[in-house]
């Protein structure tokens, strides 16, 4: 029989769609996720209420923030951009978005057109200080005082560090009354204004403080001792910093390189500044672990040496001193295309800062350009005037070992704020002189002279040094005139010392006679010259060259010479014992003090002319004419057929005893052998 067909499968009725929850338990659902701060778990919330009600703002801002508050900084600026129809304000937490992304420009931009509250002037503070811009970010903190805002005290310390104000910090803390303990980061912000101003010892005392208050304040909040040792780790590299700069070397290299570890991942901006701290000590020993370790702080991915994001929180000159010193170890390492390419991109990523053009102008230098390096400085000078003075420095100090000279003048003339000093002076008159401009060098004395005559200081130590300098110069170059002047104002406004007396003496006798004698009467007369008639000496003709003077001379002291050798006793020889002089005997020879190979009665032991001469196959042993064709087993056995029972006994005894003292020195078996042949 055919088997029956199997009944289809019904189709089961469909299940009827359940409704959607109410808006309010969802709304119950966020609040008890955001308090416990279930951030993804809110977002979902969000995204269903959302998809009931599109237009509630309450459920998108509660999405925004649990986004922010997850890192998830693309996701909240796509849900704040996408809400743009709906008239939401979002400008506050989209310009946070942006800060936190490091696009900084933008983000200042948002909040122009925000209410000036304590949230937004806080944040406009940040951006200001990640931007560099410490005037307008401590004006911002100082009229947030008024707000009670918790660690406000703290970003304004860190302010006035980095606005170069350290000296003010404790200052600012005493009108608050607040102690530098009182936290941990302030704690530690304090201790870096000491360390500005040079107080090293107590910067480390408040460090060391700083941690323990750190390590007992997160012990009571129940953290974990890796997060712990995540927190602390600016303190503890700013712990090796300290040392660093106390002379304790290996105590700081040891502790950067602690540090430098797996577990430091996390906080990647102290591990930036433990291996570039590590770096810079070791300067150019161990170049190629040195790069390794820079290495850690590269952008994943990446062709060329960018650093990772994560270090954008690092100011601008941490991260450019970094770069600037991977620089530096690639020319160490003669590696010479990575950093013209690395030195080729800091202008665009730090365009107003001075070093990467010195890094650009050292490379020229390096590939014998001077001139081309001259100009990118010059360039930069005139660009940025305010940052100018390194600049113009490095140009000059280049045009002067290249010999351009004039160059190098006019470097330094550009620099007002060490225009007058003693040493500028001296360099711009040698560099002019060199360069034939003598008019000019003349000019830098006087202006030189003139500033420090009008110069509101007690010291002249100064004026007195350039006013000398100016009149030799002077005298040199054919003024006497002006250097007799410039010798008279000095002995009118500073006294007569003997330099000074002299030099006007001798400066002022090529132009008047008169008054140089009357100065000459000012000086005091030398010890044994009064007896001397000056009028007489200078009437004579002088002295005169006479032949055979000086053989003379040199005969006198040999006669000299002979009459002190007399006066030497003359001792009797000393002969050794049973000596007698009067019949000495052969006389010694004269070889005994050179070895035998080299005396000439040396003669050469005779070779063995019977020694087999060794031929056939490689490894084939030698035989003498008579020796029968089988080998012998030793040589004790084969000298035996030649030599009686007693020889044969006696030989065999000796090479046993030679045998036995084979592990000692080697006279030992030599007086063995010479024991045999008797």
């Amino acid at each position: 029989m055919a088997p029956k067909p199997k009944d289809k499968a019904k189709p089961s009725p469909a299940s009827p769609r359940q409704p959607p929850p109410a808006i309010e338990d969802l709304f119950t659902k966020l609040n008890s996720h955001i308090e416990q701060s279930e951030l993804k778990k809110a977002v979902r919330v969000a995204d269903q209420v959302l998809a009931i009600a599109p237009g509630d703002e309450d459920a998108l801002r509660c999405k925004v923030v649990a986004l922010i508050k997850n890192d998830s900084y693309d996701e909240a600026l796509s849900a704040i951009r996408s809400a743009k129809n709906l008239n939401f304000d979002f400008s506050f937490e989209e310009a946070y978005c942006l800060y936190k992304q490091n696009k900084l420009d933008e983000a200042l931009e948002l909040l122009k057109g925000q209410e000036r509250n304590s949230e937004t002037m806080l944040l406009e503070a940040q951006i200001l200080f990640r931007l560099g811009r410490m005037a307008e970010c401590i004006d911002v903190y100082q009229k947030l005082r008024k707000s009670e805002l918790d660690s406000l005290e703290i970003n304004l310390a860190a302010s006035l560090i980095l606005a170069g104000r350290s000296s003010e910090v404790q200052g600012m803390l005493d009108a608050q009354r607040i102690k530098p303990s009182s936290s941990y980061d302030l704690a530690f912000n304090t201790a870096c204004s000491l360390i500005e101003v040079n107080k090293y010892a107590e910067a480390e005392q408040l460090l060391q403080q700083a941690r323990r208050i750190g390590q007992e304040s997160l012990l009571d909040a129940n953290w974990a001792e890796e997060d712990i040792e995540i927190e602390l780790a600016p303190i503890a590299v700013q712990l090796a910093y300290v040392q660093q700069l106390l002379g304790r070397s290996d105590e700081a290299i040891e502790a950067y390189t602690e540090m430098i570890s797996p577990n430091l991942a996390d906080d990647l901006s102290s591990l930036a500044v433990a291996v570039n701290n590590l770096v810079a000590q070791r300067g150019p020993k161990e170049v190629s672990d040195s790069l390794k370790k820079l290495e850690l702080l590269k952008e994943q991915g990446g062709v060329d040496y960018r650093l990772a994001r994560a270090l954008d929180k690092l100011s601008p000159t941490q991260r450019e001193t970094i770069y600037a010193n991977r620089v530096l170890l690639l020319l160490h390492a003669n590696k010479m295309d990575q950093a013209r390419e690395l030195v080729s991109a800091l202008p665009a990523m730090f365009a107003d800062c001075e070093i990467p053009t010195l890094l650009q102008a050292s490379m020229l230098v390096r590939e014998k350009k001077p001139a081309k390096a001259e100009e990118i400085l010059d360039q930069f000078s005139i660009k940025f005037p305010h940052k100018s003075k390194i600049a113009l420095l490095a140009r000059a100090q280049i045009a002067a070992i290249s010999n351009h000279h004039q160059i190098a003048a006019d470097s330094l003339s550009r620099v007002p704020d060490i225009q007058h000093m003693p040493a500028t002076v001296a360099t711009l008159v040698a560099l002019k002189e060199r360069a034939g401009d003598i008019e000019g060098a003349s000019l830098v004395l006087d202006s030189a002279v003139k500033f420090w005559s009008n110069a509101m200081t007690e010291d002249t130590t100064k004026l007195t040094i350039i006013m000398r300098e100016a009149a030799s110069f002077k005298v040199r170059h054919g003024q006497e005139a002006e250097a007799a002047r410039l010798y008279e104002e000095l002995i009118k406004t500073h006294g007569s010392s003997i330099e000074v007396l002299t030099g006007l003496v001798s400066t002022i006798a090529r132009v008047d006679v008169e008054k140089a004698e009357s100065y000459r009467k000012k000086l005091k007369p030398l010890p044994g010259l009064r007896g001397i008639d000056v009028a007489s000496l200078e009437k004579t003709s002088g002295a005169k060259h006479v032949e055979g003077a000086p053989r003379q001379v040199a005969v006198e002291e040999g006669n000299k010479k002979e009459e002190k050798q007399k006066k030497k006793r003359k001792r009797k020889p000393r002969y050794p014992k049973g000596f007698d002089p009067a019949n000495p005997g052969p006389p010694p020879d004269p070889e005994r003090w050179l070895p035998k190979r080299e005396r000439s009665s040396y003669r050469p032991k005779r070779k063995d002319k019977r020694a087999a001469q060794v031929r056939g196959s490689q490894g084939a042993v030698a035989r003498e004419k008579n020796e029968p064709s089988a080998s012998s087993s030793n040589a004790a056995s084969a000298a035996a057929g030649t030599s009686s029972n007693a020889t044969k006994s006696a030989a065999s005894n000796v090479t046993k005893a030679a045998a036995g003292k084979g592990a000692s020195h080697s006279n030992q078996s030599s007086k063995s052998k010479k024991k045999s042949r008797r």
